[in-house]
């Protein structure tokens, strides 16, 4: 059977492999969220981690590709986002 040709384009299993990185990641971060005991907190938050550098692999994967384009960003709106995202991110939550 492993010699079989796939039936599925390098293009497919790439997204199929992303979108499963992000629902892990969802799932992950919906866990540590919810832990009562800090240790498993921690490997709840370790495995968020982990997920979070698998998808940004693979995101880079299919964009070198041409399979995610990114449109370019104006100057402008570059600055707008980080001014915006910027100020949230000192709210002075812990």
């Amino acid at each position: 059977m492993a010699s079989e040709a796939s039936n599925y384009s390098d293009k497919e299993i790439l997204s199929d492999a992303l979108n499963t990185e992000k629902a892990a990641t969802a799932n992950y971060n919906s866990f540590s969220n919810e832990c009562v005991h800090e240790s498993v907190r921690h490997t709840m938050l370790h495995c968020l981690e982990q997920e979070h550098d698998i998808q940004q692999d693979l995101f880079e994967i299919m964009h070198a590709r041409g399979y995610y384009p990114t449109p370019a960003a104006e100057e402008k709106k570059i600055r707008d986002a980080i001014q915006t995202f910027s100020s949230t991110a000192t709210c002075g939550c812990k």
